[in-house]
């Protein structure tokens, strides 16, 4: 068993992506399952047009077969709301609903397609589709991890643009407080506990075009990869882990790294 050390370091924030490319929601606690990612993370995208992905026997396709940040912007105009229970996902612009659909069936999936459908519709190869596939994740790694991002890293990134940096921005499912800065980059084959969740760091996170994207207002303000390269010599922010025990995680709790 690693010896894991208590460093002061804590869970922050702890976040899903129901939808690739949509809006975070926050939560305040999630179970977690070993070798699996995040309930409901990125358990549904928006194919962009005829694409590769087929349901019935699920691989990992590039990002580019999606509508997603790195290209698609006008999708942080938008918010979005999951429910679980029902799998009911709803679409919100401007404080006001615009489409709601339960994605377990043809008719939800269709609805929202169809939202999309008309408000992307100048950044379309052909009518988008809402896909998933039971125990598949839309992730852009093939693994099924969690993302993680250090928030004394994106202080110092804020440092070096002079503006805040929304943590948002990097899509995290964990976002640790309490470390140094860029500090975590060296925690790769190394353990994390949190709470009873033992993880396991995998690899570091290469930024992509994605990051540009201000999740408040749709616009891209910065440009983070370029930006990361020239003051720090390489562009990843944040980690990918994978869940090596089961467990309950909290927002609040303490975080020991072996």
């Amino acid at each position: 068993m690693p010896e894991f050390i208590s460093s002061g370091l804590s869970l922050a924030g702890l976040y899903r992506f129901p939808v690739k490319g949509l809006s975070a929601e926050a939560l305040d606690f999630a179970d977690l399952t070993p070798g699996e990612a995040l309930p409901w993370d990125r358990a549904f995208a928006i194919e962009n047009g005829p694409g590769r992905f087929d349901p019935l026997r699920p691989v990992h396709v590039p990002k580019s077969s999606f509508l997603t940040l790195m290209r698609h912007e006008d999708l942080a105009t938008v918010a979005s709301r999951f429910d679980p229970d029902t799998q009911t996902l709803t679409i919100s612009r401007d404080g006001g609903d615009v489409a709601s659909g339960c994605l377990a069936t043809h008719a939800g999936r269709a609805i929202i397609a169809q939202f999309f459908a008309e408000y992307m519709k100048d950044s379309l190869r052909g009518p988008p589709r809402i896909v998933r596939a039971q125990g598949h994740v839309l992730s852009d790694m093939p693994q099924r991890c969690l993302h993680i991002v250090n928030l004394g890293s994106i202080a110092d990134l804020e440092r070096t643009v002079a503006i805040p940096i929304d943590p948002l921005r990097f899509r995290p499912n964990l976002i640790l407080t309490g470390a140094p800065a860029w500090s975590e980059l060296g925690w790769v084959g190394k353990s994390l506990r949190i709470g009873d969740v033992e993880l396991e760091v995998i690899d570091r996170t290469a930024r992509c075009a994605a990051t540009d994207v201000n999740p408040a207002t749709g616009r891209r303000d910065l440009d983070i990869p370029a930006t990361l390269t020239r003051s720090r010599g390489h562009s990843d922010m944040g980690l990918y882990a994978i869940v090596k025990s089961a467990g309950r995680v909290r927002a609040g709790d303490g975080v020991k790294v072996a």
